[in-house]
């Protein structure tokens, strides 16, 4: 019987908030969830949340045709530079044009279609690489090799012999050019995260795919694959030989002349040299006679 005061005390409760909400079944049902809300704040940012401030590396490729290759590649490169990209190497002709284009990432979405209206699209692909780990690694590194390189920078101000100067010295130099790489590397990282790249390739109306090459797994593949290596192996040896040969040649022929030359003078010599005489033994003591 003691629980039924706490009850009525809370039915109360709950008759108060009615007189406020004007409701006593929407006051109890309010009253429910804001028991809980407490607790909610607290498991928030225990919660990771996937995809934010993730750090990707995007990559796109799209393969098209059109009637004229020239233009297509023009409009395709126009649309990247009104994206705020721009173009990097390219390769165009009358019938094939291969172009490198660079977008900002976060106008990947809003380029692409764009760039495919210069013409009839054949395949299309995209790739996402998450350098997020990278990235914090980096990080991490270049506050550690700061933190290391003030340090010694302090150990060299207080230094007075000149042996601890000069190994100072040198490892604050090392240091730095290791600082030095950490943030050349977070600078690349940097640009390939806000930079996408975009491969674009354009053929003539009716001329073939380029058919990409593929790997054969099976016993006939792989001795096709051993004796085009080994063929390419004699190929570069003979090459090798060939070129050097005439400098062997240059070389030898001198050689093998004065080698004969003091060949020659040898054998004069040992010709004009008088024999030596025999060479008598002693003879030998006889036994003395008892």
């Amino acid at each position: 019987m003691a629980p039924q005061p706490a009850d009525s005390a809370a039915g109360g409760r709950g008759d108060s908030g009615a007189e406020s909400n004007s409701s006593s079944g929407a006051a109890g049902g309010a009253k429910a969830p804001q028991a809980a809300q407490p607790t909610e704040p607290d498991q928030r940012p225990q919660v990771p949340q996937p995809g934010v401030d993730r750090k990707l590396v995007r990559t796109a490729l799209i393969e098209m045709t059109a009637p004229n290759v020239p233009d297509a590649a023009a409009q395709a490169r126009a649309e990247a530079v009104a994206a705020g990209g721009y173009s990097g190497q390219e390769q165009v002709d009358d019938r094939r044009a291969t172009l490198t284009l660079y977008v900002p990432s976060d106008q990947l979405d809003k380029a692409l279609p764009l760039i495919e209206k210069a013409g009839k699209v054949r395949s299309r692909s995209q790739t996402a690489q998450d350098v997020t780990e990278q990235v914090v690694d980096v990080e991490s590194r270049i506050a550690t090799q700061r933190t290391s390189l003030s340090r010694v920078r302090a150990l060299l101000d207080r230094a007075t012999a000149i042996s601890e100067i000069v190994q100072l010295e040198s490892e604050v130099t090392r240091r730095e050019a290791d600082l030095e790489s950490l943030l050349k590397r977070r600078e690349a990282l940097a640009g390939s995260v806000a930079m996408s790249t975009v491969s674009v390739r354009i053929a003539a109306d009716g001329a073939p795919p380029v058919a990409s090459p593929k790997e054969d797994d099976t016993l006939l593949g792989a001795f096709g694959d051993g004796w085009s290596a080994f063929v390419d192996t004699v190929a570069v040896i003979v090459f090798g030989v060939a070129r050097v040969l005439p400098f062997a040649l240059v070389v030898a022929v001198p050689a093998c002349l004065v080698w004969r030359s003091r060949r020659r003078r040898r054998g004069a010599d040992t010709g004009s040299r008088p024999p030596l005489p025999p060479v008598v033994a002693p003879p030998a003591p006889t036994p003395s006679e008892g």
